[in-house]
């Protein structure tokens, strides 16, 4: 444990630069006594660490020096190549970097870790795109990520549900759900229309046109992508479901019901079957929404309520029987 502690220290040293030794203690839930034991470790055994006094001081290494991959675990070496990016990596144009960092990787590692690596890599493969459906077409990746890396304003034609608009963004982060490809952004300083700045969800395949400008924007320093993204799709999954059904569903049903999204599938498994079913009540988007949906459901399912949604199934089963009369 001691030794993980040690090399840790080293690597936060090397990427953050000077540290206090209470910012030390904090990073690993020790004590400073212990930490400065730590130090004290590392330099008897040659790493370059030293302490500057006063109040910005704290410890850092010597200039130039780094550490070697060598102190990997066999599993954090091995670990490395699951990281499932690949696929998404070409799509947004850093394919070749990510292969020379996986070779500059293995050529750091003893010959034992390169086998296990190399095999560990060739037997597990994530695939993020759900079955009978296609990967968006994100052809405009590759500049937007750059965008995203180089902080540089970007302006797009974009197609929302409200019709065609032009945007002049500034890209914040890019986010792979589903194998679709979402552009987190906010409006630019300065852009004409809505004054509220604060970041929006921009669907890549939805961009029609786009251009990538030479001004650059200062990035928002407590933006923290994935807890923005998390927040986010709580919110939109709160704000679709606008209104109530109610079902009785056979035991097939409810089979059935689990198959339509995560929360009917909770849903489904905490239903208790009588001897007249299940009766449950599930989130809807709209009385046309679920009118479609909960054709799936055949006639394992009955919709007791409301009643605009019964008349709604009643409508396209009549429907459905006359198309299908002869």
């Amino acid at each position: 444990m001691r030794d993980s502690r040690l090399l840790s220290i080293l690597l936060l040293l090397q990427t953050r630069g000077r540290m206090t030794a209470d910012k030390l203690a904090a990073e690993f839930e020790v004590s400073v006594r212990t930490i400065y034991r730590d130090i004290d470790q590392l330099s008897a055994a040659g790493a370059p660490v030293y302490a500057d006094r006063g109040r910005s001081g704290g410890f850092q290494l010597l200039d130039g020096y780094r550490t070697r991959l060598t102190g990997l675990t066999d599993a954090e070496a091995e670990t490395l190549f699951l990281g499932g990016l690949s696929g998404p990596a070409a799509q947004m144009g850093f394919s070749a970097a990510v292969t020379t960092m996986q070779l500059k990787l293995l050529a750091a590692l003893p010959p034992e870790r390169q086998a296990a690596a190399e095999r560990l890599a060739g037997r597990f493969h994530l695939d993020p795109v759900g079955w009978y459906q296609n990967a968006d077409d994100a052809a405009r990746l590759p500049l937007i990520a750059q965008a995203v890396w180089n902080n540089r304003r970007i302006q797009v034609r974009y197609e929302s549900w409200k019709g065609v608009v032009d945007r002049h963004l500034e890209p914040l982060g890019l986010i792979l759900k589903a194998g679709l490809w979402y552009l987190a952004a906010r409006p630019a300083e300065g852009a004409a229309g809505d004054p509220d700045r604060s970041p929006r969800t921009y669907r890549v395949a939805n961009i029609l046109d786009l251009s990538v400008g030479d001004q650059t924007f200062e990035r928002p320093a407590a933006f923290d992508l994935a807890g923005w993204w998390d927040a986010t799709s709580r919110r939109f999954e709160a704000e679709i479901f606008t209104d109530r059904a109610t079902l009785r569903l056979s035991t097939e049903g409810l089979k059935r019901l689990a198959r339509l999204g995560v929360e009917q599938a909770r849903i489904a498994a905490e239903a208790k079957v009588g001897d007249g079913g299940a009766v449950v009540i599930i989130p809807i988007e709209s009385i046309e929404h679920a009118a479609t949906e909960l054709l799936r459901l055949g006639s394992e399912a009955e919709v007791l309520a409301p009643p605009a949604l019964r008349a709604a199934m009643r409508a396209t089963a009549t429907q459905l029987a006359t198309l299908y009369a002869t």
